[in-house]
Parts: structure tokens; C-alpha cells; sequence
């Protein structure tokens, strides 16, 4: 108790410089956590997939279509539990910053295959009767300020035109961890209109989702929807769930490295900062030292009082950085939530910052300690006064 005192005391010998050094350990750990959950949310698409969802596209591109007529094949194959349809339609709200994933679906068996997806009876009832209505996440729905029966008209990019829904239903993520910024309605409501005005363009979906009956068929399976439409006018690549999200991410390799790297060079700006201050108080208390050594303090007592005023300064600026991490976090998202549908601090990233910031209290301290205790009695004496 006596020594955690001393270290007290004399961490905030020097107020000013101790607050600022806690204070710059503080902002890094806040950019590094921050960034360590901006790569989080990159791959929460990835997390939340489902073992037992395959997703059939395009062989040639995500771009390119596939006939309706598909789905039919698709069901036959032994092992296919469910399968249901979908298109990207890449439509915004009033203005094109107002941009969110949308999709037209098959509402009854795409419901079927996302049970994480939780609405209240009714309203999912009055989804699957109306054509023209849809379905919105409840983190979607705040941010727009909608409610139930609302009409609201999204302009189209790869279908062009103003095009009309109604609200009917909200639902909420089975955990924290479900995209609830999602905007789906009827495929039907958009295929009929296309029959209309480019028939050309109807009765073509961007890609197909099942649910295998065994997570253990998952290859099995998309070996078999493959080899059914091989040498078709449309050939088919089906992946998993978790596959096709990577396939995304990887678009943006380059970004995401470029995060890690300046994760890094966060933790040796912290090193830097922290090696400076412990430095600075060694120097100044050599004599103080060499007295110690002079009543019998040995070199492991002389390190101990080094190393842990290094670890306190550390741990205390590492949870302050915490603290301010979740409603930095917080900020950030209402920020960017349309980039990130799902942006939470992770227990992995807070038990990685009190790790780092271990590290670097430990590193910081070595090269002062090892002066310190190398410094003959005399030379440090002669510092005194």
C-alpha cells in the first residue's frame, strides 16, 4: 500500500506534464479504438452472415442478371430447403446523399430466410398483402422520421423514375449485431412496372438466396446449382453467404489495410509520447535513485518504481480513452450510419486497447530503468542540489 502511494505521488509530482501525457495517451487510444471499429463494421455484414444461406449470382459479374425462371431449377435440388430472389435497386431518398441499401425481394420466402429480421404480426402481414408497400429497418425508419402509412418515393439510378411506397411494416434485429438500415419491398411491384415500360428488362433478378437443409451440404449444394445452369446463356457462381459479403469487402482491401496500418503507428505514437515523459522524470530523479541505493534498494525496487509510474500514466490515460470511445462512437455512427448499419464498440477492441496500453507502459519505461540502475552512486549523487 505504502509503495502504490509513492508511485501516486510521484506520477503527479509534475501535474502539468503528467495531465497532458494522460491526456495524449487518451486521444490515441480513442483514434485507435475508433478505427479498430470502423474495421469491425467493414466486415459486420460478414459476421452476421448465416452458415446455411448460399447466394447464387452471376458467374461473370454481381451486374449482370439471371432469369426468374431460375428459381424453379434452384428448388428441385436436393439439399435446397428455401429459396427466394432479389434485385439491388439502388434508388435515394429526395437527394443522392440520402443513400441506404434497398432491394426489391420475394417478401414471403426472403422473410423465411432472415429470421433475425423481427415485425410485429400485423404489420408483417399488411407488408406481404400490399404490392406497393414496404419494409424498412428501425434504425431507418428514426433517422427518416417515418411511420407507419407514410408514402415515400425513392428516385431510382439503375431503374429510372420516381417510384412510390408505402410503409408498412418496421422490424427490429434479432441482436445488436442485425443491419436494421434496410429498405426491401416487392419484387412484383417492380417487375410488373418494367413489363410496362422495358419489357426488355423483366423477369430478371440480381441474385438468389437459399437455405441448404444442412449446414454440411453447403458445397454439395453449390456444386449442384452450378452444374445445373453450366453452359446456360446465364451461368450461375454460388457461394456462400459469408463468401459473397467478403466478396464486397474485398473491393476495398487497400482501405481497410491502410486502417490496420495506422492502427499501428497509433500505438507508436502513444510509445513516443509515454517513453518521453517516463524519460524526463528518470533523469530528473537519478539522485533521488542513488539514495535509494544507498539505504539497500536494489535494482528490482528501482525498476518497480519506474516501470509501474510508466503503467499508471498509461492505464489511467487508456481509461479515459475508453470512456470517451462510446460516445465518440456513437457520434460517429449517426454520422456515417448509412456506410455502417451496425457500428458497436467490441469487448475484443476495449481488451486491445488495455493491452496495447500495457505494452507500451512496459516499453516505455525499459530504456529509462535500465540508465537508472546502471548510473554509478556516485554520478547520481553528485545531481543532488
Amino acid at each position: 500500500m505504502y509503495i502504490i502511494k509513492l508511485l501516486i505521488k510521484n506520477v503527479f509530482r509534475h501535474k502539468l506534464r503528467t495531465c497532458l501525457t494522460v491526456l495524449s495517451v487518451a486521444i490515441a487510444i480513442l483514434a485507435f479504438g475508433l478505427l479498430r471499429t470502423v474495421i469491425d463494421a467493414w466486415y459486420g455484414g460478414v459476421q452476421a452472415s448465416s452458415a446455411s444461406r448460399l447466394v447464387t449470382r452471376h458467374a461473370v459479374s454481381m451486374i449482370l442478371t439471371l432469369p426468374i425462371s431460375y428459381k424453379e431449377k434452384i428448388r428441385q435440388i436436393d439439399g435446397v430447403k428455401t429459396v427466394s430472389y432479389g434485385t439491388w435497386f439502388g434508388g435515394f431518398y429526395i437527394e443522392e446523399k440520402n443513400f441506404f441499401a434497398n432491394f426489391a425481394v420475394e417478401p414471403k420466402s426472403f422473410l423465411e430466410l432472415y429470421p433475425e429480421y423481427i415485425f410485429q404480426p400485423a404489420e408483417k402481414a399488411a407488408f406481404l398483402r400490399d404490392k406497393k408497400s414496404f419494409a424498412a429497418g428501425a434504425k431507418l425508419v428514426k433517422k427518416y422520421g417515418w411511420k407507419i402509412g407514410d408514402i415515400v418515393t425513392l428516385k431510382g439510378t439503375i431503374y429510372p423514375g420516381n417510384w412510390e411506397f408505402i410503409l408498412r411494416a418496421v422490424y427490429r434485429g434479432q441482436d445488436k449485431n442485425t443491419d436494421e438500415s434496410q429498405f426491401f419491398f416487392h419484387f412484383d411491384y417492380l417487375n410488373e412496372t418494367l413489363k410496362k415500360t422495358v419489357p426488355a428488362r423483366a423477369d430478371q433478378v440480381g441474385y438468389y438466396i437459399m437455405e441448404v437443409t444442412n449446414p454440411d451440404l453447403v458445397t454439395d449444394v453449390s456444386l449442384r446449382v452450378d452444374k445445373t445452369f453450366h453452359n446456360s446463356l446465364a451461368e450461375t457462381l454460388t457461394e456462400t453467404e459469408k463468401a459473397f459479403q467478403l466478396g464486397f469487402v474485398s473491393m476495398s482491401d487497400a482501405i481497410i489495410t491502410a486502417l490496420r496500418l495506422v492502427t499501428f503507428i497509433v500505438i507508436v505514437i502513444i510509445l513516443a509520447v509515454v517513453a518521453n515523459t517516463i524519460n524526463m522524470t528518470a533523469r530528473e530523479r537519478i539522485g533521488e535513485y542513488s539514495v535509494f541505493k544507498t539505504l539497500g534498494f536494489g535494482g528490482w525496487r528501482i525498476a518497480g518504481l519506474i516501470f509501474g509510474e510508466s503503467l499508471i500514466i498509461t492505464m489511467i490515460g487508456c481509461i479515459v480513452g475508453i470512456i470517451l470511445t462510446f460516445p465518440s462512437a456513437k457520434a460517429f455512427a449517426n454520422t456515417v450510419g448509412s456506410y455502417f448499419p451496425t457500428f458497436n464498440v467490441t469487448m475484443y477492441t476495449i481488451l486491445l486497447d488495455i493491452i496495447f496500453s500495457a505494452l507500451v507502459g512496459i516499453l516505455a519505461a525499459v530504456i529509462p530503468t535500465w540508465h537508472s540502475i546502471k548510473t554509478p552512486v556516485a554520478d547520481g549523487l553528485r545531481r543532488i542540489g
